[in-house]
């Protein structure tokens, strides 16, 4: 006690004296704290270029308000260019840094108007429609950067895009007053139309050191391999005419020709193959007897009868693209955005983005001296190839040449990808078309999946008063080991599933579902039974397959699990006498769907066929009581873009106690429904998703002459 009054009585007195001796000193050091913090986040926070860092935008800087620069005499000129040039060698990646996006940024020089010392432009045209609008997209991307201390990437405000439009010596010189030029390293220079006449080279004449420069006609003696970028000759009539896309298939004119400015031997030779193949080769050239404009641009002519070009080429499944004065021609684009089949006939030619595109998949490339032969080249390519390199070929305008936003985005992607490849894009990303995809549906196939709430696979039987057949197929799928639970979905309004104790002893859960209408898409229904990832569908009538069989399917699936896996696979084809498509279920080298009488699948597509599915497709399968497996196939095909994946060599499910009048599959009217089932599913699709594929799943030691006793999957099963 005495301690503590000791304490208390001196504390008091010790600490106002304390305050006293040492106020200032504090206030002192802590404003000095204070302002060093302050100066601290101002000089990070605060801009540190003083060079322009406004938007580019043709409205803050229109042609007349920029600054003008006159060009001295004796301006440096930059070297012609290094042919040498690679990404490790001319380019300073360690400009672009880390960045969480994994995203180059871009910076746009301010728009200024160079001449030389009499006051002449070094361009006759100025900034033209097709530069300002690809400018204008990248500066509204998420390439783009204002600050100049940040760009990895550099590209002028001088429109490159015509060299014929360039005065070349006074430009270079305009490229070397550039504040960041640093002998044109990561410098982007566009140019779509390179050379002149006489010789027509097939780069940019322009010297311009070091920059990159994306083209639209090189050659494989001026494009330097992974440090360019070819790109197309943009079409003009793309922002003046809407073509709708067409349909896949067969057209009036096997081969077109729309070109006017062909080579005389080049045209000498397609009128001998027009003379050989007659109606199957349509041959345009410009119409002579309409005057000189706009208008006759849009016009082709054939012996006096004129055609609406582009619209034309949508009636040939080929289109020629030869070569001209230059090798990039902008038909290339017309042909791609009708949905033909462009047959490239241009010796060296650089097709555009071939760095990331696969042209295989859209065009046919032949020499130019085995034009004479292009006629018996075409032929032999199948109609389905056709059709798919037809729809690939319309894709390919769509994404990548449909406008200057299309081609200058591309462009930066692919330099994107060189900087930072292991955020690049793949090869599916880049040549497969978009799958649909609806908005407020996340598919759990492609995002992180959290563990299923149980292990294995339901079995859901769709079943109406097939009672034996039903307590026979229960106890086959009883012995598959990973079997988690089975439910029954009872179809048949005015009878009763049997009583409880007359049902087959199991190991596993048993539930059965009453449906309230008989409806064959009552099998795809998201019941809360359900709790495992896969799903088996299986009819109440296949008694044929094994336990190695069922158990082997689910093996495959959990390897691919946002495919069909099924066992009898079945093909679509398409009818070229009758114009439709047709279903064929004989034995072929080839599967495109496989029968959901016996399939499994992610539980996540029956949500999709309940809720989402195209269309009237649901109602017409429920009122015809046909075709909800070829509608799942639709619609898993449309989602994922692969095919199903047939397993074992089943190709039949042959059930010898099933009459003509229990079986659906035997009557006669059958396949004719199924193939208007395709016919009507695509017509509501738009498309056609289903693919083709030439193989199948089997257990690795299936034919290998081995005891059975060793083998996984001993009893896989005849045909």
């Amino acid at each position: 006690m005495y301690a503590s009054g000791k304490y208390s009585s001196r504390g008091p007195a010790l600490i106002p004296r304390m305050k006293t001796k040492h106020r200032i000193y504090y206030i002192t050091l802590f404003s000095v704290v204070l302002l060093g913090l302050i100066a601290t986040g101002m000089f990070q926070f605060w801009p540190h270029s003083i060079e322009s860092t406004a938007d580019w935008t043709l409205d803050k800087h229109t042609v007349h308000d920029a600054p003008l620069i006159r060009l001295p005499a004796g301006s440096p000129i930059p070297e012609r260019g290094d042919l040498s040039c690679r990404m490790h060698t001319c380019f300073d990646v360690y400009r672009c840094g880390y960045n969480p996006k994994n995203k180059i940024k871009v910076y746009i020089y301010p728009l200024q108007r160079f001449v030389d010392e009499l006051g002449v432009p070094i361009s006759s045209t100025g900034l033209s429609r097709e530069y300002n609008d690809m400018l204008s997209a990248i500066c509204d991307s998420e390439f783009y950067t204002g600050d100049v201390t940040r760009a990895c990437l550099f590209i002028p405000s001088i429109d490159l895009l015509n060299q014929n439009s360039l005065r070349v010596r006074e430009t270079a010189q305009a490229l070397a007053m550039l504040s960041r030029w640093d002998k044109g390293m990561n410098h982007l220079l566009f140019n779509m139309l390179p050379g002149g006449p006489p010789d027509y080279n097939t780069a940019l004449d322009v010297p311009r050191d070091r920059a990159l420069l994306a083209g639209g006609g090189f050659s494989t003696w001026t494009y330097r391999q992974g440090y360019d970028v070819s790109i197309p000759v943009y079409s003009p009539l793309s922002a003046d005419l809407e073509l709708p896309e067409r349909q896949p298939g067969p057209r009036q004119y096997f081969i077109l020709s729309s070109q006017t400015a062909i080579h005389r031997e080049y045209r000498a030779e397609l009128e001998r193959l027009k003379q050989e193949n007659g109606e199957a080769l349509l041959l345009l050239d410009k119409c002579s007897n309409l005057s000189q404009g706009a208008a006759s641009a849009r016009k082709r002519c054939y012996k006096g009868q004129v055609y609406d070009y582009p619209q034309i080429l949508q009636e040939s499944s080929f289109c020629v693209v030869l070569r001209g004065a230059r090798l990039g021609q902008a038909a290339l684009s017309d042909v791609l955005q009708a949905g033909c089949v462009p047959v490239i006939l241009a010796d060296s030619y650089i097709l555009p983005f071939s760095e990331v595109l696969d042209w295989k998949r859209a065009s046919v490339v032949i020499p130019e001296e085995k034009l004479s032969d292009m006629y018996t080249i075409l032929k032999s390519i199948p109609h389905r190839q056709v059709e798919e390199m037809q729809r690939q070929a319309r894709w390919f305008w769509e994404a990548y040449f449909s406008s200057m936003k299309a081609i200058g985005l591309t462009t930066l992607q692919i330099i994107n990808d060189r900087i930072y490849p292991y955020a690049a894009r793949t090869y599916e990303q880049w040549n497969n078309p978009p799958v649909v995809k609806w908005a407020s549906v996340n598919s759990p196939l492609f995002l992180p999946l959290i563990p299923p709430r149980a292990p294995g696979f339901t079995a859901v039987v769709l079943t109406y008063d097939r009672i034996e057949s039903l307590f026979r197929v229960i106890t086959e799928i009883s012995k598959v080991p990973s079997l988690a639970k089975l439910v029954v979905v009872w179809n048949n309004q005015d009878k009763s599933p049997p009583e409880e104790s007359l049902w087959p002893k199991m190991t596993v859960p048993l539930k059965v579902v009453r449906t309230k209408e008989n409806k064959l898409s009552n099998r795809f229904f998201p019941f809360d039974e359900i709790e495992t990832e896969a799903v088996l569908a299986i009819d109440d009538d296949i008694i044929m397959l094994t336990a190695d069989e069922l158990q082997f399917g689910y093996e495959v699936w959990r390897e691919f699990p946002d495919r069909l896996v099924g066992y009898p696979g079945r093909l679509h084809l398409w009818d070229h006498e009758l114009g439709k498509w047709k279903y064929e279920s004989e034995w072929t080298n080839e599967v495109s769907m496989v029968l959901t009488g016996v399939a499994f699948y992610h539980k996540y597509f029956n949500y999709l066929y309940t809720y989402k599915m195209p269309g009237d497709i649901k109602n017409w399968v429920d009122a015809h009581m046909n075709c909800e497996d070829i509608a799942m196939n639709f619609l898993v095909a449309n989602i994922t873009g692969k095919a199903p994946i047939k397993v074992t060599p089943r190709k039949k499910f042959k059930c010898p106690e099933c009459t003509a009048i229990d079986g659906l599959s035997l009557d006669q009217t059958h396949m004719v429904e199924r193939s208007e089932c395709i016919n009507k599913f695509a017509s509501v699709f738009g498309t056609m998703p289903l693919k083709v594929v030439e193989h199948r799943a089997d257990p690795v030691l299936y034919k290998d002459d081995f005891p059975e006793k060793l083998k996984s999957f001993p009893n896989i099963g005849s045909l």
